[in-house]
């Protein structure tokens, strides 16, 4: 079933390519369903490459799912352009007084740092 995602999202090439159904909010919104929200806490260094990974697993259901990614305002990522963090990605105050249907947060690769840290 369709994604619902920003369709300037790098990842949205990558998963026409794979035949995967995404849809922008115009087409969404001419949708006669009531889609899942969900919110993707995305902690991985390489965000783009996480992104299209969950969105692949994610459009392999039979529902139709509206996708927002979240960062946490206090990290700035050393691996992602914050440029690409501020167009696809809200934080915590902008997105606190909305419903989700399910909230996702990735592991982070933290097997490398000592423990205490």
């Amino acid at each position: 079933m369709p994604i619902r995602i920003d369709k300037k999202l790098p990842a949205v090439e990558i998963l026409r390519t794979e035949n995967i159904f995404v849809m922008d909010d115009q087409r969404a919104a001419h949708q006669d369903i009531r889609p899942l929200k969900i919110l993707i806490l995305n902690l991985m260094p390489l965000k783009m490459v996480t992104e299209t990974q969950l969105l692949r697993h994610l459009a392999n259901t039979p529902l139709q799912l509206d996708i927002e990614f979240l960062y946490m305002e206090s990290h700035q990522s050393k691996t992602t352009r914050s440029e690409h963090m501020k167009t696809f990605y809200k934080t915590f105050s902008e997105v606190q007084d909305q419903y989700f249907d399910g909230l996702i947060i990735t592991g982070a690769p933290v097997e490398h740092l000592p423990f205490e840290e």
